[in-house]
């Protein structure tokens, strides 16, 4: 059986185990879970996000060395940006649309006495801007912090190419260190069905049918947004942008997004979204290995969605009109912060503290979408990855047709 199908299996599994587990053996579960479950996910936590920094560092220096020339490192920046934060918007706009009409809110009564959250101050964004040059490298390697490892692994690719056949010696060395990565990729690969039956066994016996039910309408409008924009958005693109299948897109990328849906991680899923991107979507790794690395730290569409339906969602149940100006506020903010807070453990529910402040609703209302916060950034941590594939399918596609044209000409 190839990979994928045995971690849908895993995953099926996994959800099954933990529901029975919460529902007719809660006790159980409380003996299997920190002796069985946790174990499984956090080993396979741990081995596919040891890989990760070495493997965007290498793989950042030879997508710049192997662009070659600035100017065209510079215009594949410029497209994957744009298309980033052009996205970003699309997705909680339509959050807000979902949320809007459906009105989760209002579904049920909900204790806001006891929703309380502290949020952890997120930094701003021109502060973020300016510390993506790394003061010491290699801190930033033991930090992982991503923005400033693709600051430097740039320099690095960029000084390879200006120097050239001096350094030919070097940049070979960084092309067998980036084939080890791959290999140990598919290695640690192996374990994925264990791990993420681990994972969703945990999450899901945690959580149980009591926390689902009482945000039901909150989790479906979350659920219905996020198929929405993976559909339309990333289809269209693929679709109208790439002149792809989307199909073929989705059908191809499926074992990246399903380790995306049981690690909850753009980070750890990294290694194998890149290696899917290049060996199934063929893209070229010059380009995989910019545009995706640099999506898994900034791209968060699916995360922007949950911002998009849960300020309404809290908005509703305080009983607060939210004004069109203040729904625009809501879509400016959710955009920056999705860069300025790069790399800040618990990312989701620190932008949406920022979202919650930027139009006055309370912060603690963070707190009634805890409970069931964690299955759904399954969810949307597969929707985020998708996000970046699409890119790199796009700059792919549209790089290929310049080099064709360019062709034809000096022809």
């Amino acid at each position: 059986m190839k990979l994928t199908g045995k971690i849908i299996i895993a995953l099926i599994a996994g959800a099954i185990v933990g529901l029975l587990l919460n529902i007719f053996a809660p006790d159980a579960y409380n003996v299997l879970d920190p002796y069985l479950f946790t174990p499984l996910g956090r080993i396979f936590l741990n081995l596919i996000s040891m890989l990760v920094v070495p493997i965007v560092f290498l793989s950042i220096i030879l997508g710049a060395a192997g662009l070659g020339d600035p100017k065209k490192l510079g215009r594949i920046g410029l497209k994957t940006v744009s298309y980033f934060l052009i996205t970003t918007t699309i997705a909680i706009v339509i959050g807000l649309s979902i949320a809007s009409i459906a009105q989760p809110g209002k579904a049920g009564d909900f204790d806001t006495k006891n929703a309380e959250f502290t949020a952890e101050k997120a930094p701003p964004v021109g502060e973020t801007l300016l510390n993506i040059i790394p003061k010491n490298p290699l801190e930033a390697m033991t930090q992982g912090n991503m923005l400033q490892i693709i600051a430097f692994a740039l320099f690095i690719g960029l000084a390879l190419t200006a120097l050239g056949e001096k350094t030919k010696g070097l940049l070979n060395l960084v092309e067998q260190g980036n084939e080890v990565m791959m290999y140990l990729v598919g290695f640690v690969m192996k374990f994925a069905p264990y791990g993420t039956f681990g994972l969703l066994a945990s999450a899901i016996g945690s959580q149980g049918l009591s926390a689902i039910k009482a945000m039901g309408v909150y989790m479906i409008c979350v659920l219905a947004a996020l198929f929405i924009h993976g559909a339309l958005t990333y289809g269209g693109t693929i679709l109208l942008l790439a002149k792809k299948s989307p199909l073929w897109f989705f059908k191809n990328f499926a074992p990246a997004m399903s380790v995306a849906f049981s690690t909850s991680s753009s980070n750890a899923t990294l290694p194998l979204s890149m290696e899917v991107a290049q060996n199934r979507l063929n893209v070229p790794k010059s380009v995989s290995s910019f545009v995706q690395p640099l999506g898994a730290t900034i791209n968060m569409d699916g995360t922007a969605i949950m911002q998009g339906v849960a300020t309404v969602f809290i908005a509703q149940v305080y009983n607060v009109d939210l004004t069109m100006g203040e729904l625009t506020t809501v879509v400016l903010t959710a955009v920056l912060a999705s860069i300025g807070t790069a790399g800040v453990p618990g990312v989701g529910l620190i932008m949406l503290a920022m979202v919650l402040s930027s139009v006055g609703l309370p912060v603690e209302g963070v707190g009634l979408i805890l409970g069931i916060d964690r299955i759904l950034d399954m969810t949307r941590t597969a929707i985020n990855i998708s996000g970046d594939a699409a890119c790199a399918v796009y700059v792919a596609e549209t790089e290929k047709k310049r080099t064709i044209k360019a062709q034809r000409t000096g022809a």
